[in-house]
């Protein structure tokens, strides 16, 4: 006959101290390096706001809908920088989105053999090492100039639209976005193929045992199934898109002159802090200080967001 109960010798054994030492040490170590990790945040927070209070108190929120930006006369408005930023980053986002997770489909779905895959996602995670700077100077040397006659075709054709009014000459939000999109699609393709992958097998099994063709199964069954983690990663990679500095701060023009045109030269908030910090003195730093709170607090409400959509997506599905 079978043995059911449990054994009491193994219930009463007793642990050794220096179990009991190990476990503890490693409970200890994980509460410090949470711990560290809220101290450092905090402590950026309130070195930022601290710094920014002057700025605060003599501007208030009209820095937040004004955009003169003169350190002679000491007039700030960051609107033009918080508008560069969330154009640059949305609109990245909306064509990275496609381009990423129609990759990541591409490469888990055996739509074609394995070995060009495999090439294609080495090539994609390689993509996501090229230093910034290096990408900022491609756009400024190859991107930019091949893409100058295409704009300006389009302005001709529908200069009437104000987002298309300006005549492309240079360096403006355009080429930002799209240098944008090369930096996000690394994080979105990605993070889609981890979640696609993690698919249980037999929920494809179903689909096509109830007649579902490969399209159909892909964007009915898979795609649902993994849409959490992939949200995750889109929101994971605006978050990126917003705090972006090198690569933007070199292709899309620097201009404080705030133009509704996307063919205009144009700024945000990181290109702004790399580009005066440096130099600045006085209330513009108390002000380049306001902008840098702004764009944190612009990222927490993404990551907020973030975490609100993930957790009713997988809740849903």
């Amino acid at each position: 006959m079978l043995q059911t109960e449990p054994n009491e010798k193994f219930l009463k054994r007793e642990r050794q101290p220096s179990e009991k030492f190990i476990d503890q040490s490693f409970k200890t170590l994980t509460i410090l390096m949470a711990t560290t990790v809220g101290i450092i945040l905090l402590s950026i927070f309130l070195v930022v706001f601290g710094g920014s209070l002057d700025s605060i108190g003599k501007y208030g929120l009209n820095f937040l809908v004004t955009s003169s930006w003169d350190p002679v006369s000491d007039k700030y408005g960051a609107f033009t920088a918080i508008y560069g930023t969330i154009i640059t980053s949305l609109l990245s986002l909306l064509i990275a989105i496609p381009l990423g997770v129609g990759t990541a489909i591409f490469i888990t779905e055996n739509i074609i053999p394995k070995s060009i895959r495999t090439i294609i996602g080495f090539l994609v995670e390689l993509l996501a090492a090229i230093p910034s700077v290096v990408l900022g100077l491609w756009a400024i040397f190859v991107l930019e100039p091949l893409i100058r006659p295409v704009l300006i075709s389009i302005n001709e054709l529908m200069g009437w639209i104000p987002f298309l009014s300006t005549k492309p000459t240079g360096p403006g939000v355009t080429p930002a976005i799209l240098i944008l999109v090369i930096m996000l699609l690394p994080i979105i393709t990605s993070i889609s193929r981890d979640s696609l992958n993690q698919v249980p097998i037999k929920l494809r099994e179903a689909a096509y045992g109830v007649g579902a063709t490969r399209w159909k199964t892909i964007f009915s069954v898979i795609i649902p199934a993994a849409i959490s983690g992939i949200t995750g990663g889109v929101l994971l990679a605006l978050g990126r898109a917003m705090g972006e500095t090198m690569a933007v701060t070199m292709i899309i023009g620097n201009s404080n002159n705030f133009n509704l045109s996307l063919f205009a030269p144009g700024n945000t908030i990181a290109a702004m802090l790399a580009n005066q910090f440096g130099e600045a003195d006085g209330m513009q730093i108390s002000s380049l200080m306001y902008a840098a709170l702004v764009l944190m607090l612009l990222t927490l409400v993404v990551n907020i967001f973030a975490n609100i959509i993930v957790k009713r997506l997988s809740l849903k599905y």
